[in-house]
């Protein structure tokens, strides 16, 4: 291992270079290097035609532009001719590469996030690539797109997704990815044997499979890092990467451009250096249509069930839980391989108040493929009317799959959660019932979504459960298709929610029940008595 500086680390990357990174957000992003490649490039042109590969998005969602247009981590690399092909699991985030992506100047393939590490796993162990269920049937089938998101990239770009039709009586996908020239790291200390601990990294993300398909291919493999320490005074334990995969270390001569998370420098309760008051970090939300649904989405969870919340909507069950006071009874878990603790809201997404446990992501999706999550929430977008889901892209724009595939296709159960119409919607909790103020410009439930994320016959086929939770209704996906089980105090059924989609769902005899009426009061406290009961 060499001790290098941060210009030195950038002038390693050359023209045509496949490069990967193990982030999620600014966590494990080498923000001084990839500034010293925009840099270079923008002052010689050199290096070009790069490839980056990275499951999680890149970014710290515009902290250092309010318009968001200046956002940092890949953006960086947004330069045309810069980076020409991107293998990504999430996008939307680094607004200046998804809008390249969208304008048709760049090569774009979007992976299941959880896929990127396993795929380099299996790499790094001589293999070339992974056999999987996760993805049949959606535009990440072969059958379809083949994980290609642009018409750039379905007329120019490679396959890197097979279909399998029979191996053993079954159906499978089979993904690859181009092979390494360098990965970038981050790292919080280094010793003089370039072995790596992670002590301020919030989010274990997937480091080591990175390192070692990097190293299978003949790649180098760079990180950066906070500090330097003598060998041997490092705790074996700690080390996440030995030493003899890495190649070069830069240590950081800007530690103000090292972001935690998107949006956070450091806190060490997202750690476990310390344990936060979490009633402290959790507002209690106000009474609006956001608090109804997700007091809705938190009487579906019971005592001891294993549970994942998704970004944004999603993000706000967590308090719920606190506020009525169940939080414990419940292990919530990230995608980001953290379990235990409280998930850390917003820009902090990813991150955990006070983990009980951090580990690889790749052995997190591993066991997210299983079938191990209960309960999975996502976001509500678009609905076909079989109950397939479009996640990825929503008029004109992209932000990728994420974690969503492997984890929506296997949980036990999956609920989408969010307003029933989009763009524009307002509404008010008032006297114990919904109040539509203004509808949405944008029907969520159509007859056909524009792309498949989510095929609701597969999980429907392995006898997982699907619900749709909005502000007026609850939609229910049953083997006969989609089901209105449950109608809100003062919506009509006909003006407020048939009309306003283009699938007509099923009614059951009687008409649906109507939604709890106390979910709608100022103050609830039923919660726990539902999920011990």
């Amino acid at each position: 291992m060499k001790v290098i500086t941060v210009a030195e680390a950038a002038a390693l990357v050359k023209d045509g270079d496949v490069i990967g990174s193990a982030v999620q957000g600014m966590t494990g992003w080498p923000e001084e290097i990839a500034l010293a490649l925009e840099q270079k490039f923008l002052k010689t042109g050199y290096p070009k035609d790069l490839t980056n590969i990275h499951g999680a998005g890149i970014s710290d969602v515009g902290r250092s532009s309010p318009d968001g247009k200046t956002c940092r981590g890949e953006c960086a690399f947004a330069h045309d001719g810069m980076l020409t092909r991107s293998f990504h699991g999430h996008v939307g985030c680094s607004f200046k590469v998804a809008a390249q992506i969208v304008q048709n100047k760049m090569l774009a393939y979007n992976f299941p996030l959880g896929m990127i590490g396993q795929i380099w796993r299996e790499q790094g162990r001589g293999f070339p690539g992974l056999m999987t269920k996760v993805g049949l049937g959606t535009f990440m089938d072969p059958r379809f797109d083949g994980c290609k998101v642009n018409q750039k990239t379905k007329d120019e770009g490679e396959d890197f997704v097979e279909y399998i039709p029979d191996f053993r009586g079954e159906e499978y996908l089979f993904y690859t990815l181009p092979p390494l020239n360098i990965a970038l790291l981050r790292a919080t200390t280094s010793d003089m044997h370039g072995n790596l601990t992670y002590e301020k990294e919030c989010m274990p993300c997937e480091p080591l499979d990175l390192a070692m398909a990097c190293k299978a291919a003949g790649g180098i493999v760079v990180a950066q890092v906070e500090r330097l320490a003598i060998t041997g005074s490092l705790d074996p334990r700690n080390i996440r990467i030995p030493g003899i995969l890495v190649d070069y270390v830069c240590v950081s001569e800007h530690p103000e451009n090292t972001m935690q998370t998107h949006v956070t420098h450091f806190n060490p309760a997202f750690t476990g250096e310390i344990k936060a008051p979490v009633s402290s970090n959790v507002d209690p939300l106000p009474l609006d249509e956001k608090k109804v649904y997700s007091r809705r989405v938190a009487m579906e969870i019971h005592e001891g069930d294993k549970c994942n919340f998704g970004i944004g909507l999603p993000g706000l069950v967590p308090n719920i839980l606190v506020e009525e006071g169940v939080d414990g009874d419940v292990t919530m878990i990230s995608e980001s391989g953290l379990i235990g603790g409280v998930p850390a809201p917003g820009g902090d997404f990813g991150a955990h108040y006070n983990p009980e446990a951090m580990y690889c992501q790749t052995d997190h999706f591993s066991f997210f493929d299983q079938g191990g999550l209960d309960v999975a929430v996502f976001g509500l977008s678009e609905v076909d009317k079989d109950g397939n889901v479009n996640t990825t892209f929503l008029n004109g724009k992209m932000a990728g799959v994420g974690g969503f595939p492997n984890i929506a296709a296997n949980a036990k159960h999956s609920i989408f959660v969010g307003t029933f119409t989009a763009h524009g919607i307002k509404c008010h909790v008032e006297d114990g019932k919904l109040v539509i103020d203004h509808e949405g410009q944008f029907k969520k439930f159509v007859n056909s979504c524009v792309q498949i994320s989510f095929s609701a016959e597969q999980a429907i086929a392995k006898g997982n459960k699907i619900t749709f939770v909005t502000e007026r209704c609850v939609i229910v996906r049953k083997p006969e298709g989609l089901v209105l089980t449950e109608i809100a105090p003062g919506i009509d059924l006909k003006t407020q929610i048939l009309d306003q989609m283009e699938c007509k769902p099923i009614i059951p005899e009687g008409g649906p029940k109507l939604m709890d009426p106390a979910i709608f009061q100022e103050n609830w406290g039923k919660l726990a008595e539902m999920m011990r009961g």
